[in-house]
């Protein structure tokens, strides 16, 4: 819950009184500053204004790096205020079974753990041996497939090889409905990876494993993931289906041996499904449409379970970055057919099918900005939803336009590659590829959502990639977004200013606190609920830059 009133009371209870003894800020238009409350009991002084008014926008924030941290917190001006009454128990959104499902597949890549424990194979579950070649056209082999969204439970899937070229080889389980992709439609599917997504995924974040010594990427598409979730649950509002996803536990040593384990590097994805046998209906058109985002999402994954788990010995990447690097893959995919972000609007204007890549980076994004106060940049289990990927894709974004030594293509290859091959992770892994701590870059990138596109702002603030404002007022008068900019910030002036809320790990809350011509000045509190200090190792900061 967010407020902003101005009001004052003699039998209020009395925060922390602020005084010409504070820290002050004096900054010009343009300049801003990341602001310790720890430091000064969490008071900020702003000066007088002349004869022309001033804005700032005031952005609290946790800024540790540390998933799932969450703290209330007051923005009180310099009147005496009622204290706010403690913040809501954190009610994180309800998932729905896709959203559910890949948390608990990214959860267990990072933890290396998928809730059961590795058991010895039994010798009742034939498994293909590694042949050092590539399966050939119409071989059958035996897959064991998740069949709940826990992977409580498993099917055997009996599947025959429908395509095969240089790096996939396409399985198509065999009691597929009937009205599926034909020969044609898959080899299609096969020569997109081959030629295009392959590429891309490989050069921005480093190379597969290949585990089953078999030179390709499998792919099963087979009934068991249309039936992950339900007809009601698909067709419901809100609702969503999965349609792929890659299994860490096919390539972790731990579970070599066991029998769940398909030991290769497997994607797993939807059948078409055209009168809705198994969940919700799916034509061969929208499969053909939505399996090659999947994959090159999915496959990143796969490459960053290989460069952390299996070269390097480690865990797998953290969810939320791990989840912003497939998003950012999927951009990548956009961006293979069209570089400049006014020409990839214009392709989403006019239906093009190349703007299927990026269109739910762009929406999900959409989501987090519109609603940054109940979301988190660095969720933890459970909470991860579609607008913290959004948030986790701006992340990405955001520091590979400020972080790659140049802005092609290549320079930014060679900057994702370094934070995906590595062993180190999440906040960390940041900080060491970028050199800068990483409260530093997360409140620049938190300012930069907001001041990005605008004239004079300084070049760390600055989204280079893509002008955000521009891009979601085109989809605005296209009638795709209900607002020209999904981020506006609460105001009130400064010295009358009570803000209230709920501050999640890494996201931003925006204000304004304006100043009219010639006030004397005031104070910003910047205090827990009860007016104590913030957790110091939430490592809470007060981002504050004037705009006018």
């Amino acid at each position: 819950m967010l407020a902003g009133t101005a009001c004052s009371s003699s039998t209020a209870p009395h925060f922390r009184p602020c005084t010409a003894a504070d820290a002050a800020v004096t900054l010009a238009v343009n300049q801003y500053v990341a602001i310790d409350p720890g430091a000064d009991s969490g008071c900020v002084v702003f000066p007088a204004t002349t004869t022309l008014p001033a804005e700032y926008l005031l952005v609290p924030q946790l800024a540790s790096g540390v998933p799932g941290q969450v703290a209330g917190f007051r923005l009180g001006g310099d009147t005496i205020l009622p204290a706010p009454s403690a913040p809501a128990p954190d009610q994180s959104a309800e998932l729905n079974d896709a959203e559910r499902f890949h948390t608990y597949l990214r959860l267990g890549d990072e933890r290396r753990s998928w809730g059961f424990a590795p058991e010895s194979a039994t010798g009742a579950r034939p498994k293909m041996a590694a042949t050092g070649s590539p399966p050939g056209m119409n071989t059958q082999r035996v897959f064991e497939v998740c069949a709940k969204t826990d992977c409580s439970q498993f099917d055997r899937v009996v599947a025959r090889v429908r395509a095969v070229s240089a790096k996939v080889v396409i399985f198509v389980d065999t009691l597929a409905p009937a009205g599926g992709l034909d020969s044609t439609a898959l080899d299609s599917i096969a020569r997109l990876f081959d030629q295009r997504l392959y590429a891309i995924d490989t050069a921005a974040f480093g190379r597969e494993s290949d585990i089953d010594s078999n030179t390709v990427v499998l792919v099963l598409m087979t009934n068991t993931v249309n039936k992950l979730v339900t007809a009601s649950a698909c067709n419901a509002a809100g609702g969503a289906f999965i349609a792929g996803f890659f299994f860490g536990a096919d390539l972790d040593p731990a579970f070599r041996t066991d029998p769940r384990s398909n030991k290769g590097e497997v994607f797993y994805s939807i059948v078409a499904d055209p009168t809705g046998k198994l969940s919700c209906s799916h034509s061969t058109a929208d499969v053909e449409k939505f399996v090659p985002v999947t994959f090159i999402h999915e496959f990143q994954h796969m490459i960053s379970f290989n460069q952390h788990v299996l070269v390097r010995g480690g865990t797998g990447e953290v969810l939320w970055l791990n989840e912003g690097f497939s998003h950012y893959a999927e951009e990548l995919g956009g961006r293979s057919y069209a570089v400049t972000p006014d020409a990839q609007v214009t392709m989403c204007l006019t239906g093009s099918i190349e703007c299927r890549f990026y269109a739910g980076d762009l929406l999900d994004a959409y989501d987090y900005l519109d609603s940054t106060s109940t979301h988190f940049l660095l969720p933890t289990a459970g909470i991860g939803t579609l607008a913290e990927r959004g948030a986790a894709w701006l992340f990405v974004r955001y520091v590979v336009d400020k972080y790659s030594v140049g802005s092609t293509m290549a320079s930014w290859d060679t900057l994702t590659r370094s934070l995906v091959g590595t062993s180190q992770t999440g906040a960390q892994n940041i900080t060491t590829v970028t050199g800068a701590p990483f409260a530093t870059v997360v409140g620049r990138w938190a300012l930069a959502n907001y001041i990005t596109d605008r004239g004079g702002a300084p070049p760390e603030l600055q989204y280079d990639s893509w002008n955000l404002h521009s891009v979601y007022a085109a989809l605005h008068n296209a009638n795709v977004f209900r607002k020209p900019y999904p981020l506006v910030p609460d105001s009130a002036a400064g010295r009358d200013a009570v803000f209230t809320g709920t501050l999640r790990a890494g996201s931003g809350i925006y204000f304004l606190a304006t100043q009219p011509a010639g006030d004397p000045g005031f104070a910003i509190s910047f205090t827990a609920s009860n007016g104590s200090k913030i957790t110091p190792a939430f490592l809470p900061r007060l981002n504050v830059m004037r705009l006018q």
